[in-house]
């Protein structure tokens, strides 16, 4: 058996990508954000993931955006890039991109639009390794692309080396459970659930992290739970989860007006706007940002889950 860790652990966050009224990103917020974020204890960051609306950027932008976070962190946490496109081959350039740029490992999806088997989603993570020399992280949102990362395709990239771990915001904790169990063997391994809402139990199960969007509000108190758990205080770690899921009703207050992404990034990005950290809660098109009176709602919750006095 193996006696090796996972290169990542802890509290992941997939960081905001804040943006100025005129749709740029805006620069001076994005450092506040990735300060705020290490402030408050975070083992890593993810950047241009889903919550950083990272397929609504163009490659021009996205290597700004991964240069500026990688110099920004000089060094004092693991920098993971979403590599998020539709084709193998997209996939990999903007990989070599992130790689040349410095970051610890690169995050991509199952291709999506074009409609692929099992088989061909095993060889583009397969043809992405060869491609580059940093680790892979899988990402298994099906919501998004329309592919499940089933069990057989995680443990047999993770066995063969193809992948060092997961990301897995598919909702599918019976997946994600066999696979842990699958993998019991291999501890370097690293898998990490993206859900704000079952952390503590993630963790029970043996999960390595957590990689939560509501971190970029609420950044300590996942790393409280963090903690929590790998003390063994599942009592404790209960309660903050609990604190946090009330906390995390904000990505429900603008539903149905606006869509799913919208309500959720433009939720997390209203309430930076509201605790100082980011100018605005604009999203990009065709996403529409919060409005005030949902904004009112949500400066409510921050009230009542301690985040504001």
């Amino acid at each position: 058996m193996s006696s090796a860790s996972p290169l990542f652990h802890g509290v992941v966050p997939p960081v905001v990508t804040p943006l100025t009224a005129d749709l740029q990103v805006d620069y001076p917020s994005f450092a506040r954000v990735i300060e705020h974020l290490i402030a408050g204890g975070v083992h890593a960051l993810f950047v241009l993931g889903s919550t950083s609306e990272v397929v609504f950027h163009d490659e021009a932008t996205r290597r700004k955006v991964l240069e500026f976070a990688v110099e920004t962190v000089n060094g004092r946490v693991p920098v993971l890039a979403g590599v998020v496109d539709p084709t193998t081959d997209r996939v990999i350039a903007h990989a070599r991109t992130a790689q040349s740029i410095g970051v610890s490992a690169v995050v991509a999806t199952a291709p999506f639009y074009a409609r692929t088997s099992a088989p061909e989603v095993i060889d583009h993570f397969r043809y992405l390794r060869e491609a580059i020399d940093v680790p892979v992280v899988a990402y298994d949102i099906p919501v998004c692309v329309h592919f499940k990362l089933d069990r057989h395709t995680v443990v047999t990239l993770a066995r063969e080396g193809s992948i060092v771990g997961l990301k897995d915001s598919s909702g599918d904790d019976g997946n994600f459970r066999y696979a842990l169990m699958d993998l019991a063997d291999r501890p370097e391994i690293m898998m990490m659930t993206g859900s704000e809402i079952v952390c503590d139990s993630a963790l029970l199960m043996g999960a390595h992290g957590i990689v939560p969007g509501l971190a970029n509000v609420d950044p300590a108190g996942y790393v409280r739970l963090y903690d929590l758990c790998r003390k063994g205080d599942w009592a404790g770690a209960r309660q903050e989860q609990e604190r946090l899921c009330r906390l995390f009703e904000m990505v429900w207050v603008a539903a149905p007006r606006v869509s799913a992404g919208s309500a959720g990034v433009g939720a997390f990005k209203t309430a930076m706007r509201r605790l100082g950290i980011i100018e605005t809660n604009e999203m990009a098109r065709p996403q529409r940002a919060l409005n005030e009176a949902e904004a009112a709602t949500i400066e409510t919750i921050l009230r009542q889950t301690g985040l504001l006095s």
